[in-house]
């Protein structure tokens, strides 16, 4: 790593950060609607977006700053069992198709902002939709602060904030900065800046990402040279635990784990909060199913990504911290301005789903929370006023996180945020369906698949951690080694099933579904769908359902 501040790399990075923020600020007259004191107006856009802002802002909500560091760090620490992310987001694809325009017509119809409006539309059960808020809060929180992650590990690479010694306040500054004013502009634009700063973000990036994997090749000998230098590498044996440091492709014993994390991963992506808000803020179901093909060029870039791990562990780059390894790769290989270009691609990566993340949190506390438990009366100028409010809390919550806390203690604490939003999906997809599901057998499922997956990750311990130092354990009654989540999640599932046989010979009180089949099939244009504005949400009592 460099000594001092890299200060052509430095000039272009506030360059790239500048002009987004004046975008993030000029969002706000973006589309601008007459009423925007409502949560469809600030935390989803007036649910107007089309085919490619929809694209470019799910693209910038779901590959991540932390993607863009953590993906290749992982193959240079371990080898190709980190490409587990390249088939999970080729296998989510094809799922959302099944389920996202289901859940857009349904959510258009009744003005649902978040999947536990839905939720508690269909099965009529307020703890149900709280259980469904309170885990989408809880898995988002760390994933927010891992953006965090990623913006501090290009200030380490460019020599801002100081060495080891420097005052903790000094060292914290940049980030604090870069935090300030990402939660103003969030505040004052809602979902509209980070969809239009999503333009520049996945621009940078697919630029970068071209000239990485044709220029760094180039310069290290060719990627036949690049798989023999990691090839070495991953053969020398780890001092920690005597075993080789890694390896190209993941021998038999680690097939399992490889497949069920990627299938795990691939089920959870789509519960996130963030992903679901930057779906419902599309403007018709015929959006999200274009998506569902398009998208899948994310994909392309996420494999062209991975390989920089090889490439950093070919070009000697040495880092203690291994989130460190492609900012350093940058900083070595490409020139100080080009290497700029990279840095700012990765912080403002890191600006755009952070903003998303902490709408999505937001809203589920209003909507879910403080209008369902706190206060039902409050007017849709209420509701906004407390989400805004709330985002800014979830962003110093998630700052207070990175600062307080080891990096490594918050990346597997992320890991923990997929095992908990995992066991959402019996409520959500499976009501997406089905009403056969009883709501208190899926209440019953989350729980037990919720505390199932936090004590067995609990368990996990690595060489540096005596607990939450994995995802992975021994599958029960099978004895691999596999994915905790989708381990939780086959649990969570089988015991809705059989519960809600039991509460059915009970005749249990089912609660009232709000909705009717024609709801999930639902478009613009169709009778009682509004273009501009979603309908409220309707009760049992409405006199006229459709209004």
């Amino acid at each position: 790593m460099n000594d001092g501040v890299n200060g052509v790399a430095l000039g272009v990075f506030i360059f790239f950060f500048l002009a987004v923020t004046v975008m993030g600020f000029l969002a706000a007259r973006w589309r601008r609607a007459e009423n925007e004191q409502s949560l469809d107006e600030w935390g989803l856009g007036g649910r107007s977006f089309g085919t490619w802002v929809t694209w470019f802002l799910l693209g910038g909500d779901l590959y991540t700053a932390y993607t863009f560091v953590a993906v290749p760090a992982a193959i240079y620490a371990a080898g190709a069992a980190g490409f587990f992310a390249v088939p999970y987001t080729i296998l989510v694809y094809p799922l959302i198709f099944t389920f996202l325009p289901r859940l857009w017509s349904v959510s258009h119809k009744h003005g649902y902002v978040t999947t536990s409006d839905f939720v508690r539309g269909r099965f009529g059960s307020k703890g149900l939709s709280l259980a469904v808020a309170v885990t989408g809060i809880l898995a988002t929180m760390p994933y927010i602060a891992l953006q965090l992650v990623g913006i501090q590990a290009v200030l380490d690479v460019m020599g801002v904030g100081g060495g080891k010694d420097t005052n903790w306040f000094v060292k914290d500054l940049p980030l604090l900065i870069a935090f300030a004013v990402l939660a103003a502009y969030t505040y004052s634009s809602g979902l509209r800046a980070p969809a239009l700063i999503a333009f520049v973000k996945d621009t940078l990036i697919y630029l970068v990402i071209i000239v990485a994997i044709i220029y760094i090749p180039i310069k290290l000998g060719g990627f036949d040279d690049i798989f023999a230098k990691a090839g070495d590498a991953f053969a020398q044996k780890n001092p920690a635990t005597g075993a080789p440091r890694g390896a190209l492709a993941p021998g038999e014993a680690q097939q399992w784990g490889y497949a069920t994390l990627a299938l795990g991963s691939a089920l959870a992506l789509f519960m996130y909060p963030h992903s679901v808000t930057a779906t419902l803020s599309s403007r018709s179901r015929e959006v999200i199913r274009r998506n569902t093909t398009i998208l899948p060029l994310y994909s392309l870039m996420l494999g062209l990504l991975a390989l920089l791990g090889f490439m950093a562990i070919a070009a000697g780059v040495k880092v203690d911290n291994g989130q460190l390894a492609i900012p350093q790769l940058f900083e070595n290989m490409f020139p100080d301005w080009f290497a700029g270009v990279a840095f700012a691609a990765i912080g403002i990566g890191a600006l755009v789903p952070a903003a998303i993340m902490s709408i999505a949190a937001a809203n589920l506390f209003t909507r879910n929370i403080y209008k369902d438990f706190i206060r039902p009366d409050a007017t849709p100028a209420q509701e906004t006023k407390v989400s805004k409010l709330v985002s800014l809390l979830v962003k110093v919550g998630a700052l207070a996180f990175v600062l307080t806390m080891d990096k490594t203690v918050a990346i597997n604490f992320q890991l923990l945020g997929g095992i908990w939003i995992l066991q959402t999906m019996p409520a959500l997809v499976g009501g997406l369906f089905t009403r056969w599901f009883h709501r208190w057998a899926l209440l019953t499922g989350w729980a037990v698949g919720m505390l199932y997956g936090t004590i067995a990750a609990y368990g996990v311990a690595s060489p540096t951690q005596a607990h939450f130092g994995g995802s992975s354990k021994e599958i029960p009654g099978i004895g691999e080694i596999g994915y905790i989540g989708l381990t939780a999640f086959v649990l969570n599932l089988v015991v809705s099933v059989v519960l809600t046989f039991v509460m059915k010979a009970l005749k249990a009180p089912e609660g009232i579904d709000e909705t009717t089949p024609s709801d999930y099939t639902a478009d613009i244009g169709d009778p009682g769908v509004k273009k501009d504005l979603p309908l409220a949400p309707t009760t049992p009592s409405d006199p006229d359902p459709v209004r």
